[in-house]
């Protein structure tokens, strides 16, 4: 049932435990772990032109950071994996990968807020509900 499994990752720690469950998942069902990490574009809104370049640049770089470390930790664990990085929204962006790289499931973090409270949505609440395929959110605490 789960061959692909899509691990969505910003690096933050709430991740952590996300990425536990991904692996166990994976491991489990001898499934393909794509480690996936998007740099958020809307934040070059407030940049100047001249500063776009750069902060894209080390951006990319810290996105593939993170995604060798859980790519080298699957490794280890004996799991197949797959990494890319992609620049846009977030939550689009992880959609789009779903859809287009045949993914069974997504597992992904969250901060661990009131997805009802938070006041521009996060998201993984936005994954959840426009996802083409089943989504596991994991709180920071679980």
């Amino acid at each position: 049932m789960y061959e692909t499994i899509l691990f969505p990752t910003d690096g933050n720690e709430h991740t952590d435990k996300a990425k536990e469950h991904a692996l166990d998942i994976a491991d489990t069902r001898d499934a393909t772990l794509h480690v996936f990490s998007v740099v958020d574009d809307r934040a070059f809104l407030m940049l100047d032109d001249g500063q776009v370049d750069e902060v894209r640049s080390e951006l990319e770089e810290n996105a593939l950071d993170t995604i060798a470390e859980t790519v080298e930790e699957a490794e280890q664990a004996g799991v197949e994996a797959e990494s890319d990085v992609d620049v846009g929204n977030p939550a689009n962006c992880i959609v789009d990968y779903a859809a287009t790289n045949d993914i069974d499931l997504v597992v992904m973090g969250t901060s661990g807020g009131d997805y009802e409270e938070n006041v521009v949505g996060s998201v993984s609440k936005r994954v959840v509900d426009t996802s083409p395929v089943p989504v596991l959110t994991v709180g920071p605490d679980a």
